[in-house]
């Protein structure tokens, strides 16, 4: 019972990081670890427990700021102040959440037990999403109709970015583990549910992630090369043996072909009527430049540079488009240049 203790007492930091993660198909209960985080990163500063001469304490704030500072700044013409002002003092809280995960992880043993207890996490929601491309169910319930969603389920569909931009985890931990061939055999797992979830930017992002850990595996140009090659011809026969066999990426790539007719209205259709959005995002931007129209504030601004026949309008409650649908234009429109 005392080694139990003891080690729950080495531990809680790592497990309260893991958390919010684990939480995250739970919708917004995955807010609860964070704010918790954020209460121990207030308690230990006060305390005199964060040592700030570290370099990952500093580098933590630092990149707050990179997030932070231009929402403030966006408040000064913002459309909507109310909400542009409640995100930015919302968003206090990831500072001391930051600073909590950097005191957390100040132990390098750490490092190795957080990747492999997030690759587990990850490889399952992977292996649920498996589950429902073949049978069509997961824990997540049924799946979409034009696209997988494994463990967040058809209301939320964010299964392939999620898998994208986390599957380093996956990755890195297969090849500290199993080498060469665990790392193939993790890429082979994230492929299929990040390709069948439809998701184009998580292609492209997984795509990225891919090439970035290839280079660390192989760490010499020719070798990069020759994997990368590999790489690409294994891509691309799944790519074609899952456009044959399933409906749901067949639609998916059709209506993405839809842009090699070069018209703007295929263009239009192709990216889902995004065109419009990317425009009214443009006029935001040159109405604008420095400050933006505020944080959360594109859907109230975007009647007001939306053409006439605009279909994203909503005129009985004012507001348009969500949000622009490119990070860029989306980063320009809210918070300037």
């Amino acid at each position: 019972m005392n080694a139990l203790i003891a080690g729950l007492r080495r531990s809680w930091p790592l497990l309260l990081v893991l958390a919010p993660l684990l939480l995250l198909p739970v919708g917004r209960t995955a807010e609860l670890p964070l704010v918790l985080m954020a209460g121990a990163g207030l308690v230990l500063g006060l305390r005199r427990r964060i040592d700030w001469s570290a370099p990952a304490v500093w580098l933590a704030p630092a990149l707050f700021a990179c997030y932070w500072v231009p929402a403030l700044l966006s408040t000064a013409a913002a459309v909507a102040p109310a909400k542009t002002w409640s995100t930015v003092a919302v968003t206090l809280r990831f500072l001391p959440f930051a600073v909590f995960v950097a005191w957390a992880l100040r132990d390098a043993a750490q490092w190795p037990r957080l990747l492999a207890s997030a690759g587990v996490i990850i490889s399952l929601w992977a292996l649920d999403a498996w589950l429902q491309a073949l049978t069509g169910w997961s824990l997540g319930g049924p799946a979409e109709r034009e696209r997988i969603s494994g463990v967040f389920g058809a209301g939320n569909l964010k299964l392939g970015p999620t898998l994208a931009v986390l599957a380093p985890f996956v990755l890195l931990a297969a090849r500290t583990r199993c080498g060469g061939r665990g790392l193939a055999v993790a890429m082979a797992l994230l492929a299929l549910p990040i390709l069948l979830a439809g998701s184009r930017a998580a292609w492209l992002a997984y795509a990225i992630v891919l090439l970035a850990v290839l280079w660390r595996h192989t760490r010499d140009a020719r070798r990069f090369l020759w994997s990368g090659a590999a790489l690409a011809l294994a891509a691309a026969a799944l790519f074609a043996a899952a456009w044959h066999g399933s409906l749901r990426l067949d639609a998916r790539v059709e209506r993405s072909l839809l842009v090699l007719h070069g018209t703007e209205q295929a263009i239009d259709q192709a990216s889902a009527g995004r065109v419009r959005i990317w425009r009214t995002a443009a006029a935001m931007i040159r109405a604008q430049p420095l400050t933006g129209v505020g944080v959360r504030g594109f859907r109230y601004a975007y009647p007001r540079y939306a053409a006439a026949d605009d279909a994203f309008v909503d005129t009985s409650s004012d507001t348009g488009a969500a949000h622009a649908h490119q990070i860029v234009l989306e980063v320009l429109s809210e918070t300037g240049l």
